[in-house]
């Protein structure tokens, strides 16, 4: 069924919002894309990834030393795909394509796969935001209710107990299955265009990334580390449980929280009778805005509102307009929803597993 919105719900809203963000860069003179500060940001990440593996790889640490820079690895890809990879594969890093293509990369060096993401992410879930049966993200594996329009089974009952520990399994499965199925699956669905096909360099690439990820990432380290193979598997493992954690939670924290809602279409024509704009706001929450820690590492995604009615804007940006967009709603009564910290929002979104886990 094809998704449409009434776009024409709250016009005056999305015009003076719009106009409200423009005039806010003209005002400042400054540019919608990256500045100095997101490049600083993003060398750090990079380097918490490259420099903890270099490290290891020369042979000289102690084993626990190893295990640290494994954790160290995590926290720097789930860095890269909050800050470095997201910006740049919506185009909102840099105004050379070449820029936002070259770092947007970063993701398939990592184990993921830069075209599949834009697709499920960009098209699927930014356009269908807590649809269910449109949006992937509020339907990552079957035995996690994420939607109350989803079917309901038995094992979602504990799914609030196990939930925690499968979004660690993220990126191990993301390096080892789940890119494989969308090359069918994707193939006229992941966009507006049915007729859409898959670019054959683009499958080729998947392929040849997957294989030189693992090469460099388990073979190498296997062949040269004077460790047990079972220890090699373990800080591999290990710096996958960690990104896969940190990436699952903060963007469940975006959308699966008990103050944002799962619109259904209508059966007959597919109608979300609400404009685009207003239901990115109804589906989508902000948490720990006054956490620069926060907001530094997870590339604005605290800041979610902001990042789904402009993604083509530098997360770096999501702060100063965060000001902007909540003006707005409240003058024209449009839903702002947001939690105050960290722990409120992981909390919210734990009552909202339990809550879907009932029939």
């Amino acid at each position: 069924m094809r998704v449409k919105f009434n776009n024409s719900r709250y016009a005056e809203f999305v015009a003076d919002l719009k106009k409200s963000v423009n005039e806010y860069f003209e005002t400042k003179g400054i540019s919608t894309y990256a500045n100095g500060a997101m490049v600083f940001k993003t060398i750090c990440m990079l380097s918490m990834y490259i420099i903890p593996y270099a490290l290891i790889m020369t042979n000289r640490l102690t084993e626990w030393q190893m295990l640290v820079c494994c954790v160290v690895i995590g926290i720097g890809v789930a860095g890269i795909g909050f800050s470095v990879q997201h910006d740049a594969n919506h185009g909102a890093y840099s105004k050379y394509e070449w820029v936002n293509k070259a770092l947007g990369f970063t993701l398939s060096l990592v184990g993921g796969n830069d075209y599949m993401w834009r697709i499920k992410h960009n098209i699927l879930h930014h356009t269908y935001t807590n649809i269910h049966g449109k949006d992937e993200d509020i339907s990552v594996v079957q035995f996690i209710r994420l939607s109350p329009n989803a079917p309901h089974k038995p094992i979602h009952r504990f799914q609030h107990i196990f939930a925690w520990f499968i979004y660690s399994l993220l990126t191990l499965f993301w390096v080892f299955y789940t890119d494989f199925p969308k090359i069918k699956r994707y193939n006229g669905h992941g966009s507006p265009n049915e007729d859409v096909k898959h670019p054959t360099n683009e499958i080729v690439m998947l392929f040849v990334m997957k294989a030189f990820y693992i090469f460099y990432a388990l073979v190498l380290p296997l062949i040269i580390l004077d460790l047990a193979w079972w220890k090699v598997l373990i800080g591999f493992a290990v710096m996958h449980l960690v990104a896969g954690w940190l990436l699952t939670v903060v963007f469940q924290l975006a959308h699966v929280v008990e103050e944002t809602e799962h619109p259904h279409p209508l059966e007959e024509n597919g109608l979300i009778d609400n404009s685009w704009f207003v239901h990115q706001m109804e589906t989508t929450a902000n948490f720990s805005v006054n956490n620069p820690l926060v907001t530094w590492y997870v590339g604005g995604l605290n800041f979610q509102v902001e990042h789904h009615l402009f993604p083509k804007i530098c997360s770096i940006h999501y702060p100063a307009i965060s000001k902007i967009v909540r003006e707005k709603a409240k003058q024209y009564n449009v839903p702002y929803h947001y939690e105050s910290g960290l722990r409120q929002a992981i909390r919210s979104h734990h009552k909202t597993l339990k809550a879907f886990s009932k029939k």
